[in-house]
């Protein structure tokens, strides 16, 4: 027979158990929320400043109290003293072709490094990490006399100077997609020149597909670089015709404009974020990809 204190000592028991663990949900939940919030009001700011009436910086209340269209439409429309529009398609254009470039650059590098062994190339690998340890910042001053010497500082030709420097360097910085394809079996190359193929047929018909989550962070990672740069664009562009959006956002706070301009800096920074969200709506779906799926195919 059961002992009644026993049964009943187990039945509080697993009580309390369940009672704690519906405290420990209630706290993360609540501690989640707040988060959240503090994460959400800073954006739901901006999105309403973006409509605020009221183009001064300072203000009584801390949402806007009156709202209009308005600052949109003066953004992409009066371009006597800011060319929004051409800053926001100068970021776009060199966003795109880094993007490209550098994710190519990115998928040769660690597919050398990866799949190829040749002299020095643990040389090579210690030399680019050793190297990413020093900060870009440094070597501003550095490239951006030697893109003068080139006479690429000047004229149009300063966009594709920040296309040179955006992705002439996204090579070193190959050491995630390395460690990503480390882990596709050896085996899938070598019956893959068993059956003829060539290395550049195993690059694009074997480890290309694998790799397809890599490829959407390396694809994000190349177009949020030259979109959301400040200092380097700030270095080499000189004049607002070769103006990123994020040196045209800087000029709106300046303190000649800044009365006039604040709520449309907002606007600009509402539009910004546009291509951002997009770019990760659409990759998104790649991110569900697995390997079995792509050897398969």
């Amino acid at each position: 027979m059961s002992n009644p204190t026993s049964d009943t000592t187990v039945t509080k028991s697993k009580g309390n158990s369940y009672k704690r663990r519906i405290a420990g949900d209630v706290v993360a939940y609540i501690f989640l929320t707040i988060m959240a919030i503090i994460w959400l009001v800073p954006i739901v700011w901006v999105v309403l400043e973006s409509f605020n009436k009221n183009t001064q910086p300072y203000q009584s209340t801390f949402f806007p109290t009156q709202y209009t269209f308005h600052n949109y439409v003066q953004l992409f429309t009066e371009t006597d003293v800011m060319n929004f529009p051409r800053m926001f398609a100068n970021t776009l254009v060199i966003a795109i072709f880094v993007c490209v470039i550098s994710l190519f650059f990115v998928l040769s590098v660690s597919f050398c490094m990866s799949r190829l062994r040749f002299h020095g190339r643990k040389t090579f690998m210690n030399i680019a990490l050793i190297l990413g340890m020093f900060p870009s910042i440094m070597a501003v001053v550095a490239v951006y006399f030697i893109l003068k010497a080139f006479g690429l500082t000047e004229g149009g030709f300063v966009i594709i100077a920040l296309i040179l420097v955006y992705s002439a360097g996204s090579g070193a910085g190959f050491y995630v997609m390395k460690g990503y394809m480390d882990t596709i079996p050896m085996s899938l190359d070598e019956a893959a020149y068993l059956d003829g193929c060539t290395k550049w047929q195993v690059f694009t018909k074997i480890i290309i597909p694998i790799c397809k989550p890599m490829i959407v962070y390396q694809a994000i990672i190349g177009f949020l670089t030259p979109w959301l740069d400040f200092v380097m664009a700030k270095a080499i562009a000189r004049t607002q015709d070769n103006f990123t959006v994020a040196l045209g956002l800087w000029q709106m706070l300046q303190k000649e404009y800044i009365n006039q301009w604040y709520a449309r800096f907002a606007a600009g920074a509402v539009c910004v974020s546009i291509p951002i969200a997009i770019l990760f709506i659409v990759m998104q779906r790649f991110y569900q990809e697995s390997m079995s799926g792509a050897v398969k195919g």
